[in-house]
């Protein structure tokens, strides 16, 4: 599933070529992904300007003259989405969607589970959307420190990785980013999230902010279906420590990478290494 990096990096790919172009027409070509794709909504949308491009969470968000009567286009890549930039004309793909059409270029989505969003927000305030308002914090704002982890975390009694991947706590982390964050915290996934002291929740929280960065240098990960908007794909999957290397050695210590399930996903991790 795409996660906060990929996102991210989807975004910067579109901001340089969509950013103050207008929305000449949109084509759905299935009546619905996750939810329905009203058929107005391609005349809604259409003329509108992009003022900005996004991201909260795992959501672009494109504002379409929300300060003028416009609103917002909240997308969602779901589990197997993608953005390209295509030629206009260019014969759309099995499982190609949605276009957005600009002067010269489509935005295109593809996504074979149909499992992304694509939806319509009146009005400036975008966080109000029920989508939005129940997400926790941006883990690469300032706000997000050792000590609000350390807080946060008081309240959850759960082993930590599936605490990290929760959203409504912090948004974003996904599983290779979770297990890749607490190797480099020297911190077991199984540990409970409130037995983790203020010292070693400052080390994670670190290592989580670095993780992230490192992963949107690298373009993200593209394990399955993500790719970047001009066709490429991201590696940062190629420098993983732990994930998807179960019996592998660590590069560490040597130990042999060990695997789990917890709350229904894979969890890598080095049993020398962590505690």
């Amino acid at each position: 599933m795409p996660e906060l990096p990929e996102v991210e990096v989807s975004r910067l790919g579109l901001l340089p070529r969509l950013s103050a172009q207008r929305i000449a027409g949109a084509v759905f070509r299935v009546p619905k992904l996750r939810h329905e794709l009203p058929p107005a909504l391609a005349t809604r949308v259409q003329g509108l300007r992009i003022d900005a491009i996004l991201r909260r969470g795992k959501y672009l968000l494109f504002d379409c003259e929300s300060s003028r009567g416009g609103g917002w286009l909240i997308l969602h890549l779901g589990m197997s989405g993608s953005l390209r930039l295509t030629e206009p004309g260019t014969a759309p793909g099995k499982h190609d969607h949605v276009d957005l059409v600009f002067p010269g270029i489509v935005m295109r989505l593809r996504d074979p589970r149909r499992f992304g969003a694509l939806v319509w927000h009146e009005g400036p305030a975008v966080e109000e959307h029920p989508l939005l308002r129940v997400l926790g914090v941006e883990p690469l704002e300032p706000g997000f420190d050792g000590d609000w982890l350390y807080e946060a975390l008081q309240r959850r009694h759960a082993p930590i990785k599936p605490v990290l991947m929760d959203s409504h706590l912090v948004v974003g982390i996904g599983n290779i980013y979770a297990a890749e964050s607490l190797f480099r915290s020297g911190i077991s996934p199984q540990r409970a999230a409130d037995r983790i002291s203020r010292a070693r929740c400052a080390t994670l929280a670190s290592a989580i902010r670095e993780t992230l960065s490192d992963a949107i240098a690298a373009g993200g990960s593209s394990v399955r279906d993500y790719i970047h908007s001009d066709g490429g794909a991201g590696c940062f999957q190629l420098s993983c420590a732990v994930y998807d290397r179960a019996g592998e050695d660590c590069r560490v210590c040597g130990t042999p990478i060990r695997n789990l399930r917890q709350a229904g996903r894979s969890t890598f991790y080095c049993p020398r290494c962590q505690r």
